[in-house]
């Protein structure tokens, strides 16, 4: 038994290593196609490798005996992720093709729709499979937002580091770590950052145009969070409210 356990591990972690070959494979093609300098290489490389460790640390962890589906499907979203990662860095140094640009991230804002009905209809649902997909969702906002950044203002690195300032303050306030109900609306606002902020990255639309767009998936956003947050609050302190009744009855 104990042999078939190992050999299962090394078979999910397998898995990962394949996927951080086939990131390396599409920086390489990225770069003979548009000639991708150091910048973008190093952070191309970089990404594979910290997404490899973390999710094999994470895969063994939480011991799974496959790596599934719906995880392949996220895991492929994650490589295009790496690209356009990669893209983002080179730009600091020249233009990315915004065709190829667009494509990689359009691919994978895609995708974030389809790994979640895929483990769904195969009964292959995990908490490590929805961490994983929120990360990539996280991380992509995140570099869209660096790109629309450097032509509208740091204003706009709001958007990708709000998730991460939340994080952040669950530390300091454990009662943000408490579960939040379902929301259609939260949903929603959080598939429109990535829809908009491609938009305004894709050079499609003018400044004021572009601008508007930026500012909109903002204001959704601190609205779906701020709400989120006050639900929070609200709940942690209904749920005070029985302990310092007992206390004062035991005082009394």
């Amino acid at each position: 038994m104990a042999l078939n356990n190992t050999y299962d591990a090394r078979l999910v972690q397998q898995e990962t290593a394949v996927g951080a070959g086939v990131q390396i494979l599409l920086l390489a093609l990225l770069g003979s196609a548009i000639g991708m300098g150091p910048a973008g290489w190093l952070t191309g490389l970089v990404f594979a490798i910290a997404s490899w460790a973390l999710l094999s640390l994470a895969l063994h962890r939480s011991r799974l005996r496959s790596f599934g589906p719906a995880n392949r499907v996220t895991l492929g979203r994650a490589t295009l992720v790496g690209g356009v990662t990669a893209l983002v860095a080179d730009s600091f140094e020249s233009s990315p093709p915004v065709t190829l640009f667009v494509g990689l991230t359009a691919v994978a804002l895609i995708l974030d729709g389809v790994d979640g009905k895929v483990a769904r209809r195969t009964g292959t649902s995990t908490a490590l499979g929805a961490r994983f997909d929120m990360e990539v969702d996280a991380f992509l906002i995140l570099v869209l937002s660096v790109y629309v950044s450097m032509s509208l203002g740091p204003w706009v690195l709001l958007i990708g580091a709000m998730r991460y300032g939340f994080v952040a303050a669950a530390r300091l306030w454990p009662w943000l770590n408490a579960p939040l109900p379902p929301s259609t609306a939260r949903k929603t606002v959080a598939a429109m950052q990535g829809v908009f902020l491609l938009l305004a990255a894709s050079g499609l639309l003018p400044y004021a145009a572009t601008f508007a767009v930026a500012a909109v998936a903002l204001a959704a956003l601190v609205w779906s969070f701020g709400r989120d947050v006050l639900w929070l609050y609200r709940t942690s302190r209904v749920q005070q409210v029985p302990v310092a009744e007992v206390r004062e009855l035991v005082a009394s």
